[in-house]
Formats: C-alpha cells, structure tokens, sequence
C-alpha cells in the first residue's frame, strides 16, 4: 500500500508541475517587453513599415522578435495574433508614447525603398565612398531607406560631384549601412509584397571578382618605380588607376595621356577570372593575383591593352616613405654645409627647410642657369644615379629656381661631399634617363664650393689640394668652371 500512495504522490505533483509550467508560459507570452517601430514590411500578414507594433518575446537563440498583430491587420476568422519578425526590421523603443514617437518621425520614409541599378554597388560603413564596405548589393536587390544623412560628396569618374544624397539604409538580409542615391531607383511601396518588384534573378558569388574590386589598381609604371625603389613623386602623386567605379556605374582608366570613362549597368564574368562591363566594349582579366589587364577597343577599331597592378602597400605610404629618404638626403647635405662658397661662381647657402639662395653666379648665366632665374628656391632630391655613378658620386640633385613673373627653371647636378666642401657637376637633359643620370655629359662641367661659415667671404677655388680638384681631359683651364657648352644650355 505504502508503494501505491508513493506512485499516486509521484503523478499529483507531476501534474502540479506540468499545470505551472503551463500558467509560467501562457503568462509570459503576453507580458510586453514593450512596443517597437516596424522597419521593413511583413509579408504575412501584410502590415506596412512604419506600424507600432506590440513587442512580447526576443530570441537571441533564432534572431526574431515576437510581436503581436493589430486588430486591423488580422485575418477574419483566424485565432493567431502574433508572429515573427528577423531583429534587423523592428527598432524597440520602449513604452508605446516612444515607438509611437519614433513612428511619426520614420513616417516619412516609411514606405520608401530603393532598387539598385547596378551589380555590385558598396553599402559603406560610413557615408563616405572611402569608408570600408559593409555589403554588395546585386543588380536589381532591394534595400530600406531608413533615413537620408549627410556625408562625403561622391564624385564621378571625371573628379565632378554626382547628384544624389546618402541614405542609411537596410537589407533584406538585415545588413545595415550606408549607400550613395546616384545608381539607385528609389520608390514608395504601399501595399502587397516586394517580391513583385525585386529581381528574381541573383548571381552566384563570385570571390574573385569581390577581391578584384576592393583593391586598387595602379598602372604597371608604379610597379616599376617600386621594384626598382627609384620613385617619381611627379608622376606617383597624379595617382594614375584604373577604377571600376562600384559606386557610380562609371569604369574610369586615367593614367598619362589617357582619359577614359565607361558607363555600365553590370559587371558580367565570361569566363575563369574574366569580366565584361556590360554596354561597354571595356573587359578586364584578372592574369595574376596583382596583375589586371584591361581592354577596350579604340575608336580606329584597334583592341587596347593595358596593364595595371596591385601595389604591396598604398600609394600615400609610398609618396611618404619616398619623402623621407629625400628629407634624410638633404638633411646629410645640410649638415655638411649649410654655406659652400666659390670665389668665381658665388656662395650657395642652404635652409633648414630645403630652400636655397645662390648668390654671385653671374658667369653660369645662360649656359648652366636661366637667365630668367632669380636667385633662390629650392632644392629637390628627386634624381637617382645608375650603378656606374653611385661610386663616383654621393648623389644628384635638382636646384628649382624662382623666376622672373612667377616662373620657375630648374637645373640638375651631381653631387659630391667631402671634408672640405661640395663638388656639383651640371647635368644636361641629355645625361637623364627620367628621373635617372644614365650618364655625365661628353664635356664635364665642374664646379668646387668650398665649405664656409656664414660669415666667411668667398674663398679661392684652387686652395684645396689639386686632387680634389676634377680636371677633364677635354679642358683643363684655371677658370675653376669646365668645358661649358651650349648644347647644355636651359
């Protein structure tokens, strides 16, 4: 008997348990956690964006909220008065005076949605076509306006401000971000489901295409600069690329003596690693992880080719690293001055700040130095020496002069330190290979500066020893200046 009251005991509190388990549920299924503001339409029942709705459950476990239906939106006869809703497309306020609060001011873009009219355009971070993606829209994908805010103007291929504004806005996806009005169709949805006016038609990802528009592309020229560490900050800082032009639908090549623009409404693979900008003859292979040909037929019919790369680090690290070393260059020049004097061809003085002043340099006038130069400017340690000259010569240099009217002239040496002064050899055009001394002039020019104090007078070219003094074969007079020609005339 003992056993059977045991056995009986067992199922009443069983049942007790079930009964508060149920009365705990039922209980907490109508409590609110408040009410919220519906960011995205619902299908099912069809509710429009825009509508406070009543909060009661948040799953973290299956990303939804359990909200319940208002009267007018519930269907006749149906005993359901909730249902689910994905956590990206309802914003909890809180009491039913802030969602409704919150309502009023989302009103009027509550039934605004955009259609994307090209493939692959960015949803950013931040309003600024600089700032990171967050998300790549396909080609017809539609997204929530939530709100328009203010940004970096966008501009187009041609450097000119687009028309259009940014928005902060929200996929179906729940990605949220921001994205530029210039390629989108904007419209009002009032009522039925947006399945009647998406694109139906998605495109597989494609990796490869995704790694190939995030990275910037530079033509082959830079590469050349890097590898050979032989920088040009003339032609780096002009910032030559070939753009997709994700954010506007405008594929642009700019690199010297070419500008050229392609409008597109998608980017279209044809095969392995090859694409095709659709409306356009423009084309692009992906040849290597770094390397990108591009192709476009010319207005004569020919099919061009170029080539563009992906550098190892940013252009502006570059330009700055580059600037460095011809600080760091200049700065050993400095120290080792700042006054070199020659009694013949005057007194360069040089600045902490990398101007210059060259006084009494009459004799050099026209052959070495414009006659329209004034006396001053500045120095630029942009030249590079061939293996040939890197031994002979510590470096050279370029002297950029002001000029008469604001014009500026400029003339290039090779230069060499030592103890007791400052050795500079003209460079004519001819010698350069670019930004590189191929090779010294066929007659040598030569002049010594001796190293001074500020207060010092010019001293005599010919006071140091006569081996540091550079006699070429060609001419070996006491004028302290030799074998001035004039096919070396600026």
């Amino acid at each position: 008997m003992l056993q059977n009251i045991r056995y009986f005991m067992h199922k009443f509190w069983r049942h007790v348990f079930l009964c508060l388990f149920i009365i705990l549920f039922s209980t907490s299924c109508s409590r609110l956690l408040g009410y919220g503001v519906l960011l995205w339409s619902a299908d099912e029942p069809p509710i429009p964006s825009g509508t406070v709705l009543p909060v009661y459950i948040r799953s973290n476990i299956d990303h939804v909220w359990v909200v319940g239906i208002p009267n007018e939106y519930r269907t006749a006869g149906s005993r359901i008065d909730k249902f689910e809703i994905p956590l990206p497309k309802l914003e909890l306020s809180g009491s039913k005076k802030k969602a409704q609060e919150r309502a009023d001011a989302f009103a009027p873009y509550a039934l605004i949605y955009a259609e994307t009219l090209q493939d692959g355009l960015p949803i950013r971070e931040f309003p600024d076509n600089s700032a990171r993606r967050v998300y790549r829209l396909k080609l017809g994908e539609i997204m929530k306006i939530l709100s328009p805010v203010s940004g970096v103007q966008a501009v187009g291929a041609t450097g000119e401000p687009l028309p259009g504004e940014w928005y902060r806005v929200l996929t179906e996806d729940g990605i949220s971000g921001y994205c530029f009005s210039y390629r989108l169709r904007v419209f009002e949805h009032l009522e039925g489901s947006l399945a009647a006016v998406r694109n139906e038609q998605q495109d597989a990802e494609d990796p490869s295409l995704d790694r190939l528009l995030a990275r910037k592309w530079s033509p082959e020229l830079y590469s050349t600069m890097v590898n050979t560490g032989r920088i040009d900050l003339d032609e780096l800082s002009r910032q030559w690329s070939f753009d997709p032009g994700l954010d506007t639908g405008i594929a642009r090549i700019n690199i010297k003596d070419l500008d050229r623009s392609f409008s597109y409404s998608k980017i279209r693979s044809t095969g392995t690693q090859s694409w095709r900008f659709e409306g356009t003859q423009l084309q692009m292979n992906l040849r290597s992880e770094t390397i990108l040909a591009v192709q476009f037929t010319e207005d004569s019919g020919i099919l061009r080719t170029l080539l563009f790369v992906a550098l190892p680090s940013s252009i502006d690290d570059i330009i700055l690293q580059e600037s460095v070393r011809r600080e760091e260059t200049f700065r050993n020049l400095y120290e080792h001055g700042p006054v070199f004097s020659s009694s013949n061809y005057g007194t360069i003085t040089f600045q902490e700040d990398g101007r210059f002043s060259w006084t009494g340099n009459s004799l050099l006038i026209p052959q070495v130095i414009s006659a329209s130069a004034l006396g001053n400017g500045t120095l630029d340690m942009r030249l590079y020496l061939v293996s040939s000259l890197s031994d002979r010569y510590d470096g050279a240099l370029t002297m950029r002069f002001n000029g008469i009217g604001g014009s500026r002239t400029q003339t290039d040496f090779l230069y060499r330190i030592d103890s007791q002064g400052l050795r500079l050899e003209f460079v004519p055009l001819t010698s350069l290979d670019g930004i590189t001394v191929a090779r010294r002039a066929s007659s040598p020019l030569s002049i010594y500066f001796f190293k001074s104090d500020i207060s010092d007078g010019p001293t005599s070219d010919f006071s140091a020893p006569f081996s540091e003094l550079f006699f070429p074969e060609e001419s070996q007079d006491t004028g302290g200046l030799y074998g001035l020609q004039p096919e070396y005339m600026y």
